[in-house]
């Protein structure tokens, strides 16, 4: 194991973050739609979805973050496993980005 990587954390620590994972988005979404659907918990501060370099295409997730903490969480009980296009989604707090290139590679 890198000695770098951050300790895991406990369920409570993970959910005190602003910034959230959302995965199993359908190909067509678009960053104003994925903003539109996280305002219903609360307000967003930015929401991005991640396409491929080589051509343009989404990947199938993204990032949101919310204004506050307790949007966040109500975000995550609001949206996780809620179908959008026939796909439900995967709504979780985003991890902190480590400085170790191998960590990514973990789980």
């Amino acid at each position: 194991m890198c000695k770098c990587m951050p300790p895991d954390k406990t369920d409570k620590e993970k959910v005190m973050s602003k910034r959230l994972s959302v995965g199993n988005l359908p190909h067509q979404m678009t960053g104003e739609e994925l903003h539109s659907l996280f305002s219903e918990a609360g307000l967003v501060a930015s929401a991005k979805i991640i396409t491929y370099l080589h051509n343009g295409q989404t990947c199938g997730f993204g990032f949101v973050e919310m204004k506050t903490l307790a949007e966040s969480q109500t975000a995550i009980a609001l949206l996780h496993g809620r179908q959008v296009d026939g796909r439900p989604l995967i709504v979780k707090p985003d991890r902190p980005q480590s400085k170790c290139a191998f960590s990514r590679r973990r789980k």
